[in-house]
C-alpha cells in the first residue's frame, strides 16, 4: 500500500476581476454582480502520482506554479475540485512552524499545547520533551514566555516539536532554512534520519540542493501541469534548465 496517491487531482479557485472606485460601487458589486465579476482559475490540472512507504518526493516549481495547493491539499486543508487525494499513515506537516503557539505562554507550555494539536498524548510530550528542547537549543528560555524569543528561537521550536511525533509521512515546505548554518544542518540530518527509519517524505523547497541530496524522486509542476515525475537529479536538473531559459 503507497502511503499517499494523488490521482487525477484538478483544483479550481474564483477570481474577482472587477474593479470598484467607490463603497456603493463595491457594495453593489458583491450583493448583485458577483458571478458577472468572477472567472475560473485551476491552480492544478490532472496531477498524479504516488508516494511508497519510506519514499521521499521533492516538489519543484516557480512561484505560483501550484505547489503549495497541493500541499493544503495532501494535508487535507483543501479539497480537491476534481480527484482524489489518498493518505495512509500519521501525517506531520512543517508548512508554517510555531502555527497555534501563544506568545504569552512559556516555551515549556507551548510545547504541550502544540504538540497535543499535533496529535501527541501529554505522556508522549514528557517522554520527549528534553529531547525537544535540547534540539531547539532554547534550555535557558524554556520558562520565558515566547513572545521574548527571537524569530529563530520560535522557528527552531516549532520545528523540534513537529518532528518529535515520529509520524508516518512527512510533508515539509520550505522549512530548512530555520536558524543558522549549523542548525539547518541538524534539520536536514533530522529528517534524513526519519526517512532512513521509514517515514515518507514530501518536500518542497527552492534548494535544488536540498532536493537532490535528500529526494530519491522529484515532481516539477509549472503553472497547475505537471511536467515530469522520476528521479530526482534528472527532474531537477530539467527544471533548472528549462528555468534559465525561460
Amino acid at each position: 500500500m503507497n502511503s499517499v496517491e494523488v490521482n487525477g487531482v484538478w483544483k479550481k479557485f474564483k477570481l474577482r476581476t472587477g474593479r470598484t472606485d467607490s463603497f456603493g460601487k463595491l457594495l453593489r458589486f458583491s450583493t448583485k454582480n458577483k458571478t458577472q465579476q468572477e472567472q475560473d482559475f485551476w491552480a492544478l490540472k490532472d496531477i498524479s502520482f504516488s508516494v511508497k512507504r519510506g519514499e521521499s518526493v521533492g516538489i519543484v516549481g516557480t512561484n505560483g506554479s501550484g505547489k503549495s495547493t497541493l500541499l493544503k491539499l495532501l494535508t487535507k486543508i483543501m479539497k480537491p475540485t476534481k480527484g482524489e487525494v489518498v493518505i495512509n499513515g500519521k501525517v506531520s506537516a512543517l508548512i508554517e512552524l510555531g502555527a497555534g503557539f501563544h506568545p504569552d505562554f512559556s516555551g515549556r507550555d507551548n510545547i504541550y499545547v502544540n504538540g497535543m494539536m499535533l496529535g501527541m498524548t501529554k505522556k508522549e510530550i514528557q517522554d520527549k520533551f528534553d529531547e525537544i528542547v535540547d534540539f531547539a537549543e532554547i534550555e535557558s528560555f524554556i520558562d520565558v514566555p515566547l513572545k521574548y524569543y527571537s524569530s529563530g528561537m520560535q522557528a527552531r521550536l516549532g520545528f523540534s516539536v513537529a518532528t518529535s511525533i515520529e509520524p508516518e509521512i512527512l510533508i515539509v515546505d520550505e522549512v530548512l532554512t530555520v536558524g543558522d548554518a549549523e542548525f539547518q544542518k541538524k534539520c536536514r540530518t533530522r529528517i534524513q534520519g526519519m526517512v532512513d527509519t521509514g517515514t515518507s517524505l514530501l518536500l518542497v523547497s527552492h534548494g535544488a540542493g536540498d532536493i537532490e541530496a535528500i529526494c530519491q524522486n522529484a515532481l516539477w509542476i509549472n503553472k497547475g501541469n505537471m511536467m515530469m515525475y522520476g528521479e530526482s537529479s534528472h527532474v531537477v536538473s530539467e527544471y533548472l534548465g528549462r528555468d534559465k531559459s525561460s
